[in-house]
């Protein structure tokens, strides 16, 4: 296994001098540093106390099953030592090595919770910068038998994040070992591969999912939205009506945004629904709201796959259900990641909207992110006129599984 001609030798050596207390892999996607965590955590299993737990902790029991059992599970990645890797799905507990290791999610703070009591000599920790401060403190002060380890993957964030602050930028005062991986330390990727990552990351992504840059996440969003290439007057043949995605506001503005599959291989936002209630100096019921919404879909003659609809808006998602709106869908609403896609989208020349969505296209190019948040080590847009923005994301986001594909994601030569 370690003699494998495939690993670099930044991955080797970060195997073999994985011996700290804290041992940290981080930098660009598919750059190798979660092959080369799992394999450091296998021999260290291997040789791992009796006493104590073993534990591994994700997001979720479903990103630790996608990102840490599935690829060592998988005979092409680890070859006979997957066989010595046992999970039913949906279980919280595996087999690895003839050892159980359980398996712990954790969304938020509240899951610091399930660390209480419990005494672990080894830990492996899945994107740790989406983990909960405070369960990544609790993990540490439960890895109490001598010679505990943790290990821990992670894409970089903004470099006032805990993890670089409180762990990354003070390594020299901790028994702690890191490794920063750059796309070219994995040698297995394929030129056309990189190219399309390339493509699918700009802007804030790039430099920290491509270069593996801890940066700051600062200045309009949508920098690359530009006039000629994404704002059309006519619109190819629609050969798909993807989704509506519902921005829903009584005092904000109450957003509908219809987005189908041109036949040129490209999304666009066909038309803008806007109520206003401030201009309009009246807010509409949810009543009224489902009313014209159907208005809308009847007007374009679109029947969408999915409807999905900002997941916050509770007594609207009950009206469109209690009069039967077909296919109807809670936004999938993760922020950064919704951005991400849209910012691509654009960026590859693969997303075009329609210049009748006048308020959409105001929005997009005043969107910025919130320089406060950013000095708290999070990423956030600034909470003003960002109706279109938001449902646009749910639109796109939300239905990825569907038009992706359909939808190239190289970079178009000429857009």
């Amino acid at each position: 296994m370690m003699s494998d001609p495939s690993l670099s030798d930044k991955q080797l050596s970060s195997i073999r001098s994985a011996t700290a207390r804290i041992n940290l892999w981080h930098g660009a996607v598919r750059s190798g540093k979660t092959i080369a965590s799992l394999l450091a955590f296998l021999l260290a299993i291997a040789v791992a106390p009796s006493s104590g737990l073993v534990i591994v902790v994700g997001r979720s029991l479903q990103t630790i099953e996608r990102n840490v059992l599935d690829p060592l599970m998988d005979p092409a990645i680890f070859g006979r030592y997957a066989a010595a890797v046992q999970h039913t799905r949906g279980s919280n507990t595996a087999t690895i090595l003839g050892r159980t290791v359980h398996l712990i999610g954790a969304a938020d703070a509240r899951a610091e919770g399930r660390l209480r009591g419990l005494t672990a000599c080894l830990a492996y920790v899945d994107e740790a910068t989406l983990i909960p401060q405070e369960f990544w403190t609790q993990l540490l002060a439960r890895l109490s038998v001598p010679g505990a380890r943790l290990f821990a993957t992670t894409n970089p964030d903004s470099p006032r994040h805990w993890l670089k602050l409180d762990y990354l930028d003070r390594e020299g005062d901790l028994n702690m070992r890191s490794w920063h991986f750059r796309l070219g330390d994995n040698h297995t990727l394929e030129p056309d591969y990189i190219r399309s990552l390339h493509a699918e990351y700009v802007g804030l992504w790039r430099r920290r999912m491509i270069d593996g840059a801890w940066v700051i996440a600062e200045g309009a969003i949508y920098d690359m939205l530009d006039d000629e290439r994404h704002i059309v007057t006519e619109l190819p043949e629609i050969t798909r009506w993807v989704s509506c995605g519902v921005d829903y506001g009584t005092t904000n503005d109450f957003v509908a945004l219809l987005v189908g599959l041109g036949a040129d291989r490209r999304l666009y936002v066909t038309a803008e629904y806007r109520h206003a209630s401030r201009t309009a100096h009246h807010s509409l019921t949810d009543a009224e709201y489902d009313r014209a919404l159907r208005s809308f879909l009847q007007q374009h003659r679109a029947a969408p796959d999915w409807l999905v609809v900002d997941p916050s808006a509770a007594s609207f998602i009950e009206q469109l259900h209690r009069t039967g709106m077909a296919n109807l869908a809670p936004a999938e609403n993760s922020v950064t990641d919704g951005i991400r896609t849209v910012a691509s989208l654009l960026s590859a020349g693969r997303l075009r909207i329609h210049a009748s969505c006048e308020g959409l296209i105001r929005e997009m190019t005043s969107y910025s992110w919130d320089p406060k948040a950013s000095e708290r080590g999070e990423d956030a847009p600034l909470k003003i006129d960002d109706h279109g923005p938001d449902a646009l994301r749910y639109a796109i986001r939300t239905t990825e599984a569907l038009w992706r594909p359909y939808v190239p994601t190289h970079l178009e030569v000429a857009a």
